[in-house]
């Protein structure tokens, strides 16, 4: 072999090094009059149909509630649920506890009452409410998936079940999980209509994602494969494949499935909590975004978790900021009997 050979053979070998360890692409943010418009592609009815699919989900009736990390070991908390106070608070083993949110004795609202020993004890006159409940009082199913918290609630139309349906996550203790929390006002449904159209991506969110094509061969009703490149400024991105899925009626889920990060999941889970002064519904948005990759270095990335988690959770509130425009004008021109389609 020559020696220019040996060389090209050696500059190949360092640039492919390069490629495996930093997965970045130059690929320059196109200005809007040089990107394709989607909304031939973004359909209302091929939207709803997706929707329609969703909603005929068996979700058990679990609800979202909140951040593992928000129940402690030895104080409880309460959230309003379906237009329910739910209290929640650990057992002796951690296990987590839910059950109606008002002291059987007076009523009082169960929140911030000590834990002892796995027994909740009321604020105002030492009430105790046991994990297995009594002739007074009945738990709720509860779960904690290890980032989230759940309830199940007796719901019209839906068939309980032992545990909600999980989607594929990669291995926690391997990940970097960040969750944000926004209040909306609209119903689930216009949460997961959201991102049951990823063509507005590039046209809504050009700070986040570019070069958003739908792949329409690999999608249906009930999956959308995507292919798309997350920004990282104007100049370079990190292109992926993701799908689009809804595992139950209130929660919808994007998995990476190639490219950089592929196992990550960000779920998006839509809780009714009741209605504002004026009647309109109340819906708590509970994101959570579950960072993976098998690369050596992203074991830096694991050490530098409390310092990255900001920087995830501002990420997701700025798109946030955007889609509730999106979902919060899907329910009003919904109301008014003025949507399209």
């Amino acid at each position: 072999m020559s020696l220019e050979a040996r060389r090209s053979a050696a500059v190949e070998r360092v640039q492919r090094e390069v490629r495996s360890r930093i997965p970045l692409s130059r690929l320059p943010q196109p200005t809007q009059g040089a990107m394709s418009p989607t909304w031939r592609q973004a359909k209302p009815g091929r939207i709803a149909a997706s929707l329609a699919v969703s909603q005929e989900q068996n979700s058990g009736g679990w609800f979202v509630a909140g951040v593992s990390a928000d129940v402690p070991a030895t104080t409880s908390i309460t959230r309003t649920i379906a237009g329910r106070e739910i209290v929640f608070w650990r057992d002796t083993d951690g296990a987590l506890v839910a059950g109606p949110g008002a002291c059987p004795h007076l009523g009082a609202l169960l929140d911030k009452c000590n834990v002892v020993d796995g027994t909740l004890l009321c604020r105002w006159h030492g009430y105790p409410l046991k994990p297995v409940g009594d002739r007074t009082w009945s738990p709720f199913r509860a779960y904690d998936d290890g980032v989230l918290i759940w309830v199940g609630l007796p719901v019209a139309g839906e068939s309980p079940t032992d545990r909600p349906s999980l989607p594929p996550r990669p291995p926690l203790d391997a990940s970097v999980a960040a969750v944000v929390s926004v209040r909306g006002i609209c119903e689930p449904q216009d949460v997961i209509a959201n991102r049951l159209d990823p063509w507005h991506g590039a046209w809504f969110h050009p700070y986040s994602f570019s070069h958003l094509k739908v792949d329409d061969g690999a999608s249906d009703d009930r999956t959308l494969a995507v292919d798309v490149t997350f920004r990282l400024g104007r100049t370079w991105g990190v292109p992926v494949r993701a799908e689009f899925f809804c595992p139950d009626t209130r929660s919808i889920v994007m998995l990476i499935v190639e490219g950089e990060g592929a196992r990550s999941v960000v779920e998006t889970h839509a809780t009714p909590v009741g209605v504002d002064e004026q009647g309109r519904p109340i819906t708590i948005i509970t994101e959570a975004t579950i960072a993976y990759s098998p690369r050596k270095g992203f074991k830096v990335a694991r050490w530098a978790a409390p310092m990255i988690r900001p920087a995830m959770r501002s990420t997701a509130r700025r798109l946030w900021v955007d889609d509730l425009v999106y979902a919060e004008r899907r329910y009003d021109l919904r109301r008014r009997g003025e949507f399209p389609g």
